[in-house]
């Protein structure tokens, strides 16, 4: 592997902006009933004209101190990403929203398990690592790849009930630096922790999105599932993973639940109208 790039190719797709409010409640109270109703009205309706089509925006009831709303878009590209952004400014709710956090990202897929068959193919065709030709064969091949993983790399966002978010980077200390790692090592213990995640394929939807040069951190994930317990299983599941044991940082967590739009209304009265919660963990039976 000396001669290939120490650095594993990755797939990028939707640009990813994660927005939390604190919504102003004291202000909105002092409002007539009759305004309530018109700001509400007016800005559902926008908000559900451009909600048409798969899911790439959603609304979340955030749970703790953090917030009270999460937004979630994404986009083909971050020149609309802006564009929500500048849209939900003229909405007539946004003066009651107070932006206390954001995260910018894109949709990444690594490519720890396929980058050296990758390289090996081009240098198996005679060409020189690092050579024209060389990068020339690799983007081809990444091109295929992207075509085949279009729908991972533009999802819509699901429809599960529940959301976390949180940010996360690679440690790069003194004793211990993910980055200093070989890469045959850092492909074994990547193949390890996903394996971890595959358990839980059937009830957690799983969205990681590269933020390198982007934002604060380096990665966010976000989980989807119909019951939040499910979050915990997984992520203390991973802890005692040796990538996250030895080289995982993380942020803030954040925890909503799905808001349809439709629902607004009935939130901004102090209504969270959502659908049944789907318990997919068996609780234990009494002894």
């Amino acid at each position: 592997m000396s001669e290939f790039s120490p650095v594993p190719l990755t797939l990028e797709g939707s640009a990813v902006l994660h927005q939390f409010f604190r919504f102003d409640w004291k202000a909105w109270h002092a409002l007539s009933v009759a305004e309530r109703d018109r700001i509400a009205n007016e800005s559902v309706a926008a908000l559900e004209h451009k909600g048409a089509g798969p899911a790439r925006s959603a609304i979340y009831s955030q749970l703790g101190h953090k917030g009270d709303l999460i937004f979630i878009h994404f986009r083909d590209n971050f020149e609309q990403l802006n564009q929500v952004e500048l849209d939900l400014a003229q909405l007539p709710i946004y003066d009651f929203l107070e932006l206390r956090h954001s995260y910018v990202s894109v949709v990444e897929l690594g490519l720890y398990e396929s980058s050296r068959k990758t390289w090996e193919t081009a240098a198996a065709k005679g060409l020189e690592p690092g050579s024209p030709e060389f990068q020339a064969e690799v983007n081809e091949s990444m091109k295929r790849a992207g075509t085949a993983m279009a729908p991972r790399l533009f999802p819509a966002i699901p429809d599960a009930k529940y959301l976390c978010f949180y940010p996360m980077d690679r440690l790069r200390g003194e004793d211990k630096n993910w980055y200093m790692v070989p890469f045959a090592e850092r492909q074994r213990m990547m193949h390890e922790h996903g394996m971890i995640g595959r358990k839980y394929g059937d009830v957690v939807k799983q969205i990681i999105s590269g933020s390198i040069g982007m934002d604060d951190w380096e990665w966010g994930v976000t989980l989807f599932a119909e019951d939040p317990v499910v979050f915990k299983k997984l992520i203390y599941e991973m802890r005692f993973d040796q990538v996250s044991a030895v080289y995982a940082l993380f942020g803030q967590f954040y925890l909503g639940i799905r808001l349809p739009i439709d629902k607004l209304t009935d939130w901004l009265s102090g209504k969270l109208q959502t659908a049944p919660v789907f318990n997919l963990i068996p609780n234990p039976k009494p002894e």
